[in-house]
């Protein structure tokens, strides 16, 4: 076995990737005060061919060094806006046609195994604050919540990680649909 070398892995211009079909998702960062964080993101959406991801209140925006130390440029190929309120992104989403869905812990939440995502239809994918997730004023407005199963002792993952879970799962059940 030998690792394939950059210019083997046919990546995508950043001309490329702005033409291309992108997936039926898009994230929402709700107050997500870390840049490293919003760069992983970021670069997580790259990957997964996300249609863009919104940034929330005190979320950080591009151009920012901390941003790109993680985001390796995906902030020049994805697309971003920023709201001053989560609620105005929940809004204008919802008036697009989007299903709203936070990824939280809450009473009625849908295990992301459990999710059944389908063909043609839009999805918000919103993710909150390290330590206090996604706000309940936003929660009340979603049209669900998932929720990832975890079995050790921590309540949670961290918010890149945790887009990247959803991400990687919720595009593998939009592959098996086709």
């Amino acid at each position: 076995m030998r690792k394939l070398l950059n210019k083997e892995l046919e990546r995508k211009s950043v001309d490329q990737y702005k033409t291309s079909e992108k997936s039926p998702f898009v994230l929402v960062l709700d107050n997500v005060r870390s840049l490293s964080n919003v760069g992983s993101i970021f670069r997580t959406a790259d990957a997964f061919l996300t249609h863009a991801v919104l940034l929330c209140g005190i979320t950080g925006q591009p151009p920012n060094r901390e941003i790109q130390k993680t985001a390796l440029g995906a902030t020049e190929s994805v697309d971003w806006k920023y709201y001053a309120s989560t609620l105005d992104a929940v809004n204008d989403l919802r008036s697009d046609g989007y299903r709203i869905i936070a990824i939280e812990q809450a009473e009625e939440s849908v295990e992301l195994q459990d999710v059944d995502i389908e063909k043609g239809e839009k999805y918000a994918l919103i993710f909150g604050h390290e330590v206090n997730g996604v706000s309940q004023n936003v929660v009340d407005r979603c049209d669900m919540c998932i929720e990832i199963p975890q079995f050790g002792t921590k309540h949670s993952f961290n918010v890149a990680i945790s887009a990247g879970i959803v991400l990687w799962e919720l595009n593998g059940k939009l592959s098996r649909k086709i």
